[in-house]
């Protein structure tokens, strides 16, 4: 623990003899634990989603044969992992078509046709955010309460940071007084500068967290706002309000508006994505908690429901665990596992 209070000097010790002897070299400090590779912290964060998977999937993909009793339990598989009536049907039915195109009769190949159908439905949501094309570039970022929405925006501040930008954290959650201190807890210890007030219009904090960020010279601005339920029509427009402000400031703004989904809650997602994309025009998502409970399904609904950008995914609390969405490695870290174990 940090102390800011300075010991008093203790008092000078007569001067020593000068010693004959070298004094031993204190050993070099420890090298930092490297952190591990995303690759390995992504398996390790889908843990329990892959859990959720592993045991029916692996033992329907140890089967030893493919026939309609695979399909139907498959179906109920990927039904409760979350991915959605459409996905699931579309998926089944990829599946049916290439058992009987390429005359599949093992399990394991199923396994594999799955994955690279997984792949191909999830691989129009990777799109990497590209912030060059305006200075500053104004990131609205929207979610309900518990999301993880201010955590987000804390670990995106160190994320462009990395990429060598200069950022700037417009507290606009005035709603909720927990929040402002929270993001500047985030400012601190990422070295940036937050806009707050201790009150007032969200608007109008995010209006003057533009104006300082042309000033300063900032690359981005990651402006925060209030977390609102989807039902709450009246609180909505507030967000929407947001918005058209940014826009009065900027009239290509805002350049990315990021909705902030919390993997817990399954296909409530989907519904969410609707609902803020209708009032704020959502243009990319930003998908946390994957290492909790989630069954990570919700993805596949996402990109046959209402498919939009997932530009990251958090899959832990530490500030590096919320790294840009890569399908491929995705649905390889959730699939881990579930191949059919080779006889020795």
């Amino acid at each position: 623990m940090f102390s800011f209070f300075k010991k008093k000097d203790a008092p000078a010790s007569p001067e020593a003899p000068p010693s004959l002897a070298t004094p031993p070299s204190a050993p070099p400090p420890a090298a930092p634990a490297a952190s591990p590779p995303w690759r390995d912290r992504l398996k390790a964060g889908l843990a329990r989603t892959r859990a959720a998977l592993t045991t029916p999937l692996g033992e329907l993909f140890s089967r030893s044969r493919i026939d309609d009793a695979l399909l139907e339990d498959l179906e109920t598989t990927l039904l409760t992992a979350d991915c959605g009536v459409d996905a699931t049907h579309w998926l089944l039915d990829e599946l049916k078509a290439a058992v009987k195109k390429n005359k599949l009769d093992s399990p394991a190949q199923l396994r594999e046709v799955l994955a690279e159908r997984m792949a191909s439905l999830l691989a129009p949501l990777e799109k990497t955010l590209d912030v060059s094309p305006h200075k500053p570039f104004i990131i609205m970022i929207a979610g309900v309460n518990g999301a993880g929405k201010t955590t987000s925006i804390g670990k995106l501040a160190k994320y462009f940071q990395s990429q060598g930008k200069s950022v700037l954290l417009a507290a606009g959650d005035t709603f909720r007084a927990a929040a402002r201190e929270q993001l500047k807890t985030w400012g601190e210890r990422n070295n940036v500068s937050v806009i707050a007030q201790e009150s007032g219009d969200p608007a109008a904090v995010v209006f003057d967290a533009i104006n300082a960020a042309r000033a300063r010279g900032i690359d981005i601005v990651l402006a925060d706002t209030a977390g609102r339920l989807p039902t709450q029509l009246h609180l909505m427009e507030e967000i929407a309000k947001v918005r058209r402000v940014i826009q009065k400031v900027d009239a290509t703004g805002p350049h990315e508006v990021l909705l902030v989904l919390d993997a817990n809650i399954g296909q409530n997602a989907v519904q969410q994505t609707k609902a803020f994309d209708q009032s704020i025009q959502v243009t990319g998502l930003v998908l946390t908690k994957l290492d909790g409970t989630a069954k990570g399904g919700v993805l596949a609904a996402i990109a046959r429901q209402c498919p939009k950008p997932v530009r990251f995914i958090g899959v832990g609390e530490g500030i590096d665990d919320l790294q840009p969405f890569r399908a491929h490695e995705f649905v390889d870290a959730l699939l881990s596992g579930t191949e059919k174990p080779e006889n020795k």
